[in-house]
């Protein structure tokens, strides 16, 4: 989903880590107008020892080193940095990161719908969970008769950071396994990765909203949620800040990501362009890192209305300054939902079909979960379209529900739908299962929903190049929908 602003720190101590360590640390890194960062990527996965040295000689600083996937952030204001470095044969490539990166956040929609006032509790649960029709739709209640997660669980939501003091949220936030990576340098703790955005504490609501008599209640409510920070307050996830998100979800047992976000410098990343490469390769080894570590990845599959399968043209990127149309093919990928291993996950509305403007594509998706439909699919037990979740008190918020002080936000995006998917496997994960395992069960255990008549997003074509939204594929696993939508429930049941 397009977290284009709309799909949505200051360094007081950088911890030193040990010459043996996956990540090493030497200087502080920057964006301003004098001095650009740069990912170096080793072809081996590792840094040679001199690597500092090398780098100060083609002018520039070595600022972190991540040690185990062979990458090194740099910053250098030599215009010869890179051609200089690319003389060393151990250099695979280098690639600027300053201006490259896609914000990412809820889909904004011209629609007359009124948010809901009436606090309609349901029976036994949280003072809003009668709001909370996406929860129904995947059965989350019913799964909590079963489990309501594991504290040893922890998910890393690697987003905008969370609301630490949120009322729904305080008592599960994991302050040891919270980072803010923005700089691309790990800053420990909650404190440091406190939401400045709005779009990570709403997502971590989902996930693990508590169980406590107020507000709503997450798909797991008794886990562990880290706020792994890698979106700025503007709602950008530079490539920097994504390797540095995940290398520390790996190297500190995070059992579960949500990424509702894209990553890299442009929406979608093309290998053919040899700046692109790096980031690409950097990025995915990173997330390989994490995966290999035992950490399920679930990433949002966008709010382009676009298949990611067969993509033709971008015309959104780079967001973060002037987009550039360029013809594209599918040698581009978007990251981290097109990377291997990553579970991907579709929107869909309270009528359980594929939200307007939810991308999809054979291959990209495994599951679908509700994300919200303002348009096509506001009913009468979700008069919005939208999904109800956490909210800073301190940020502004256009849709929202107070509650003894306490805010909550309707928004929607399949940024919305990747962290009930994450919830989810949160859930599996308590219950036993190994987490090579969970991609497969989410989509054994999922609602099989069949191709519906796609002539319902004749008005909603891809964003970028104008298709037409198709759905290939039969009631099993198809486009739009993977295997089908989560069910909280049956995925919990047998374990």
């Amino acid at each position: 989903m397009k977290i284009r602003r709309i799909f949505s720190v200051t360094m007081a101590l950088v911890m030193a880590l040990s010459a043996t360590s996956t990540f090493a640390v030497s200087a502080a890194p920057s964006h301003d107008a004098t001095s650009q960062n740069y990912l170096i990527l080793y072809t081996a996965l590792s840094v040679p020892s001199n690597a500092a040295s090398t780098i100060s000689k083609a002018g520039g600083a070595m600022l972190y080193s991540y040690k185990a996937i062979g990458v090194v952030l740099a910053s250098s204001s030599s215009s010869t940095f890179r051609s200089a470095l690319m003389s060393d044969s151990r250099i695979q490539g280098v690639a600027a990161t300053g201006s490259f990166a896609t914000g990412l956040g809820d889909v904004q929609a011209d629609d007359n719908t009124v948010d809901p006032s009436v606090n309609t509790p349901a029976p036994g649960n949280d003072s809003l969970s009668g709001l909370q029709w996406d929860m129904i739709q995947i059965h989350a209640p019913e799964a909590h008769a079963i489990t309501g997660g594991d504290s040893s669980v922890i998910v890393g939501d690697i987003d905008t950071g969370i609301d630490y003091t949120h009322p729904d949220l305080a008592a599960n936030v994991d302050d040891t396994d919270s980072v803010n990576c923005v700089s691309g340098i790990p800053v420990p703790g909650m404190v440091a990765a406190k939401d400045d955005n709005g779009h990570g504490t709403h997502t971590a609501g989902t996930i693990a909203a508590a169980k406590n008599g107020i507000g709503i209640v997450g798909v797991a409510p008794n886990v562990k949620i880290a706020a792994i920070k890698a979106g700025n307050a503007d709602g950008f996830f530079f490539p920097e800040s994504v390797v540095c998100a995940f290398m520390w979800a790996g190297s500190h047992h995070i059992s579960v990501t949500n990424n509702s976000y894209f990553a890299d410098p442009w929406l979608f990343n093309c290998r053919n362009d040899a700046g692109q490469r790096v980031i690409w390769n950097a990025e995915r080894r990173a997330i390989q890192y994490a995966i290999s570590k035992g950490t399920v990845v679930v990433a949002a599959e966008g709010n382009q209305a676009d298949d990611l399968t067969h993509p033709t043209q971008d015309a959104t990127s780079p967001d973060d300054t002037t987009p550039v149309l360029r013809q594209i093919h599918n040698d581009c990928a978007v990251v981290p939902v097109e990377v291997a291993g990553v579970i991907g996950v579709t929107a869909t509305g309270n009528l359980n079909l594929k939200s307007f403007y939810s991308s999809y594509g054979i291959g990209t998706v495994q599951v679908a979960a509700p994300g919200g439909d303002s348009i096509l699919q506001a009913t009468t037990a979700a008069p919005n379209g939208r999904v109800l979740s956490t909210w800073p008190s301190y940020i502004g918020c256009a849709r929202k529900v107070v509650e003894n002080g306490a805010v909550y936000c309707y928004a929607q995006g399949t940024s919305m739908a990747s962290p009930h998917a994450a919830g989810v496997a949160a859930l599996l994960i308590s219950r036993g299962v190994a987490p090579s395992a969970v991609g497969a069960m989410l989509q054994n255990t999922a609602d099989h929903l069949p191709c519906p008549d796609t002539s319902i997003y004749s008005s909603f074509p891809a964003v970028d190049n104008g298709a037409p939204q198709t759905c290939t594929g039969g009631s099993a696993y198809n486009a739009f929908y993977g295997a089908g939508q989560i069910n909280a429930l049956t995925a919990v049941s047998g374990h």
